[in-house]
């Protein structure tokens, strides 16, 4: 039987740089890699079940957008191995609805939110007081990433009714802007990678959606050492291994987390995509991944 170190599902195209920076530190740390993708997955599920071919760990990068994946998670699950992002913790952390209560519940500031049953369980709501969210607020279904079924400038009950009807199925979150401080002429938004408890904070563009690493001379200058305290919180809270989260400085001076948990980050070269992640910490994060997969398979 062949066995891999580390097998990696993934069907993004754009995921397709970080697999070559991947497969360069696997090569460096004599540790093999399987890259499963629509292509090949038919004849790999046929290997794993007939014992051709095994693997240690698993990272998943493809079952959420491809249900023609979900054979390969439920192999991994039946065969009890080691999986980055853990599909039970996954599917229980994407579900925004859900993580809201968690993450108030441990004493995270996030936006004012009112949660709506779904659809299909509530087609007519009872009255909705809509003033405490502000004359602009956001509508986001509970699951879903990218902006999804998101309308950032909402005005009015009648867009509510109509969005809930676009995912009937799911329930949905009706959050306040928040508005971050001015810091040094730089808004106080950050998107934070999180990988095996390695913490990447970025200031974030919400406009440009460009990333810039927060330096420690930024960390001691503006005091930013929240952002990591409140990132290693969500890591242990979630479960996960690999996320990021979006967390705006306010000028209450409150750390508000306002985009939750994606456990499927962006992880383009932004020396190929202006908007992708830093190539420094993408290289980063693809070597923590090889360390997790040799720590679990060496403990000691």
């Amino acid at each position: 039987m062949n066995q891999f170190d580390l097998c990696l599902a993934w069907n993004w195209e754009y995921d397709a740089d970080f697999l070559k920076v991947l497969g360069q530190v696997s090569q460096l740390r004599q540790l093999s890699l399987l890259q499963v993708i629509p292509e090949n997955l038919t004849n790999i599920l046929k290997a794993l079940n007939n014992q051709e071919i095994s693997f240690y760990s698993f990272l998943d990068r493809a079952s959420e957008a491809d249900p023609q994946f979900k054979p390969l998670v439920n192999w991994v699950y039946e065969h009890n191995l080691y999986s980055l992002n853990n599909h039970e913790h996954a599917a229980r952390s994407c579900d925004k609805a859900q993580m809201h209560y968690t993450l108030i519940n441990a004493g995270i500031y996030t936006p004012y939110t009112i949660i709506l049953p779904s659809y299909e369980e509530q087609p007519i709501l009872s009255s909705v007081d809509l003033s405490l969210l502000g004359k602009k607020f956001i509508i986001k279904p509970a699951h879903g990433g990218g902006g999804e079924g998101v309308i950032t400038e909402a005005t009015s009950l009648l867009q509510v009714h109509t969005a809930r009807r676009e995912h009937a199925h799911d329930r949905y979150l009706l959050q306040a802007v928040i508005v971050p401080q001015i810091l040094d002429s730089r808004l106080a938004w950050f998107r934070v990678l999180y990988c095996g408890g390695k913490i990447y904070p970025c200031w974030w563009n919400t406009k440009t959606k460009i990333y810039n690493p927060v330096t420690d001379i930024d960390e001691n200058r503006y005091n930013l050492g929240s952002l990591k305290e409140i990132t290693t919180t969500i890591a242990h809270l979630s479960g996960l291994d690999l996320f990021s989260t979006e967390i705006a400085f306010t000028p209450d001076e409150h750390y508000v987390v306002v985009d939750y948990v994606n456990d499927q980050p962006d992880l383009r070269l932004q020396s190929k995509a202006l908007d992708g992640v830093p190539d420094q910490i993408v290289k980063d994060i693809a070597s923590r991944i090889m360390d997790l997969v040799f720590h679990h398979q060496n403990p000691d």
